[in-house]
């Protein structure tokens, strides 16, 4: 996988690496603000008010220390080394799903920073390393109300394919719709 690209945003730059498990408590300052940011008005606050960087670090630390097979976590680091974003990827976790077919666990940035072509050069990043884990396509659920998201991934080449399931947030259920996009071969 070619790591290491370069996008500028603002004064600095960004590159693409693997995380390490000292890029842990800062994954997950961007996974709380992101949460916190994106999903207000279409989770419940109560659920998003609950939400700690320091609970997400522990949760976080104790998968990240769980071998995962053919699951990459990938992060964004400015020129001074601060991680401004964050992607994971695997295989589609659905039951039965081809053994081809990938999925986008999560793509996070610094709300702060959102616009600047890091969430570009994440997802870049993830479909550049999904074939090498053999993965053909890729996958990914998106909150039905999260426009912003759905537009990125879909100027991204991902057509939602009609499959819609539900999660449970403190009572609430919040409806997700799936996206997909073929991949291109890069062994040729």
């Amino acid at each position: 996988m070619r790591l290491g690209r370069w996008v500028p945003y603002g004064a600095g730059m960004s590159t693409v690496r693997r995380m390490t498990e000292a890029d842990v408590p800062a994954v997950s300052a961007i996974r709380v603000t992101g949460w916190k940011t994106a999903y207000a008005g279409i989770v419940p606050q109560s659920y998003l008010d609950a939400m700690t960087v320091e609970a997400d670090t522990r949760r976080r630390l104790k998968r990240f220390r769980t071998p995962r097979e053919r699951v990459t976590d990938l992060v964004a680091a400015d020129a001074h080394g601060r991680v401004v974003g964050w992607a994971c990827l695997g295989p589609d976790r659905d039951a039965g799903a081809p053994t081809t077919t990938g999925e986008l666990y999560t793509l996070y940035v610094l709300p702060s920073l959102i616009g600047s072509g890091i969430g570009r050069t994440l997802l870049e990043a993830a479909h550049t390393h999904a074939p090498a884990e053999g993965f053909g396509s890729m996958l990914l659920w998106v909150l039905k109300d999260n426009t912003r998201a759905r537009r990125f991934y879909e100027r991204a080449g991902y057509v939602a394919d009609g499959a819609v399931r539900t999660d449970d947030y403190d009572g609430v259920p919040v409806p997700e719709v799936r996206y997909r996009r073929a991949l291109l071969r890069t062994d040729r």
